[in-house]
């Protein structure tokens, strides 16, 4: 006999090269060093952590993992699930009528109590980067991880448990996943610092014809954040 899993949920999960993820986390070091050069971004998001500053994506290493690593994993993640669809069930997701474009990414820097909540996001995918985690983030507990939530309440006595998947951030790690799948981050107990990137994406149909303005854009749940146009 086998076991088959019903209705899984696509992330994908990858890990940056070494040599762009300490450009990344020198650039943050500067963006920490002045942040007064940075706008703050905290007021607009779910959590409550030390610092969540946004960052300017036409800076070159922000820029290189935008573009070779973040928008090729939401490409990745496409792919993936669409391909498996039958040909003439595939909408729009066939390659060249349709585009990627970040719509923002934003520093985390979070310290011990700091937390998010469970949320989504505006657009069409999100992710994290981890760049920074201390050593008690270990597996040894819940503290510091990223969880993605289900549609139902986790319940060991009635089996659901399913509902519920944590990850161990570590370093140079990232996920990538539909912006509505809700998620939220742990608080961590003891001493250092948890650094991670957090970002939105939008899918965007590729026309000649340019779109009206959005007289009402969606809403990100979690920030207010306007959502760019997209499908």
């Amino acid at each position: 006999m086998d076991v088959i899993d019903l209705f899984p949920r696509s992330i994908v999960q990858g890990e940056v090269d070494q040599k762009l993820l300490h450009h990344v986390h020198l650039h943050c070091e500067d963006v920490l060093l002045n942040p007064g050069s940075n706008p703050d971004a905290s007021t607009r998001l779910a959590g409550q952590l030390s610092k969540q500053l946004q960052l300017d994506f036409t800076q070159p290493a922000i820029r290189e993992l935008c573009e070779s690593v973040l928008l090729e994993g939401c490409e990745r993640w496409i792919r993936h699930v669409i391909d498996q669809q039958p040909p003439q069930g595939r909408g729009p997701w066939v390659p060249g009528r349709y585009q990627l474009k970040l719509i923002d990414i934003w520093l985390n820097c979070q310290i011990e109590g700091d937390y998010n909540p469970m949320h989504t996001h505006g657009g069409s995918f999100s992710g994290v980067v981890f760049l920074k985690v201390p050593p008690q983030i270990n597996g040894s507990s819940f503290d510091g991880q990223l969880c993605f939530h289900g549609p139902e309440d986790y319940h060991l006595q009635s089996f659901r448990t399913g509902m519920a998947k944590y990850v161990l951030p570590k370093p140079g790690d990232f996920y990538i996943f539909p912006a509505w799948q809700p998620h939220s981050v742990m608080p961590f107990r003891g001493a250092g610092e948890r650094w991670s990137l957090a970002f939105n994406v939008v899918a965007q149909p590729v026309s000649s014809h340019p779109q009206p303005p959005d007289q009402n854009p969606n809403i990100s749940l979690s920030s207010q954040r306007p959502r760019a146009r997209g499908f």
